[in-house]
């Protein structure tokens, strides 16, 4: 776990010379060891912040690292300099899938257990109910949208409300990838305009398995790809279900947000880096 943490550290320190990140030379904790314990609870301790802390503090990693409330506040503070980094991480990860195959697909987040959304504190209405009809599952919660390469990297992603329908949520997608990109989903993603736009305005085609009264059908080996290509997102939504604990604690929206785009950028370093 020691050796994971510094690769982890010297990782993201790496990536912040490289997009020419500036602090105040005065502090105590850099923003690299801050988002790297961040990922190190993310990655073996569900998420807890205390734990990672104490972890770091007990191996005289970072003896000198912030208290839990001046982290979260210092975390907090840098969530979109997070996301950034994620980003610039994709963009070397997209750099080097040189097949330029990707796949989209979508997993549930609850933010509480069913029988508790009406005492529900950290979001309110009924746009967070959502169903996966492919889990057969009601939640309370978010829809993350995923899009990964054919070996399960994630490269882009979104959160939605649960209400949001996988098509609805692909249009919310940038779908920053190299032209000439193909992109594997499942039935729910079926929108003939969609396809037809992507590959028209961004060179990007979209290969959706069909339904079975579709009107356009498509060969047997392309629906070979994409049932193939399902088995490998699978994979990675449970492997990032994995590091997921029972229930996020979070007192903010942004905070619950946070954790989970610190779960999925975690699982990205781990498979294509470390």
């Amino acid at each position: 776990m020691i050796e994971k943490f510094i690769a982890i550290y010297v990782f993201i320190d790496d990536i912040m010379i490289e997009i020419g990140h500036k602090e105040p030379v005065n502090r105590n904790s850099s923003d690299s060891e801050l988002i790297a314990v961040a990922l190190i609870a993310a990655k073996y301790f569900h998420g807890n912040i205390d734990h990672a802390i104490n972890f770091v503090k007990c191996t005289n990693l970072l003896p000198g690292m912030l208290s839990k409330s001046r982290f979260n506040r210092r975390i907090h503070s840098i969530f979109e300099l997070i996301i950034d980094l994620f980003l610039n991480t994709a963009d070397i990860i997209k750099r080097l899938n040189i097949s330029s195959e990707y796949i989209i697909d979508s997993f549930p987040v609850a933010t509480c257990e069913n029988i508790r959304i009406c005492r529900s504190k950290l979001i309110k209405g009924k746009q967070y109910r959502g169903y996966k009809p492919s889990m057969r599952k009601y939640f309370y919660g978010f829809t993350v949208q995923v899009i990964t390469t054919v070996d399960g990297i994630p490269v882009e992603f979104a959160m939605l409300p649960g209400c949001y329908h996988d098509i609805d949520g692909m249009k919310n997608m940038f779908f920053n990838l190299p032209e000439d990109s193909t992109v594997y989903g499942d039935s729910a993603y079926t929108d003939y305009y969609n396809e037809q736009v992507c590959s028209e305005a961004a060179d990007i085609n979209l290969m959706i398995a069909r339904k079975s009264n579709t009107k356009l059908p498509h060969e047997p080996w392309q629906n070979f790809l994409i049932s193939d290509s399902r088995k490998r997102i699978e994979t990675t939504f449970s492997q990032i279900s994995s590091m997921l604990p029972k229930r996020i604690h979070a007192v903010t929206v942004d905070g619950f947000l946070m954790k989970v785009i610190l779960f999925i950028f975690v699982f990205t370093i781990n498979e294509k880096f470390l």
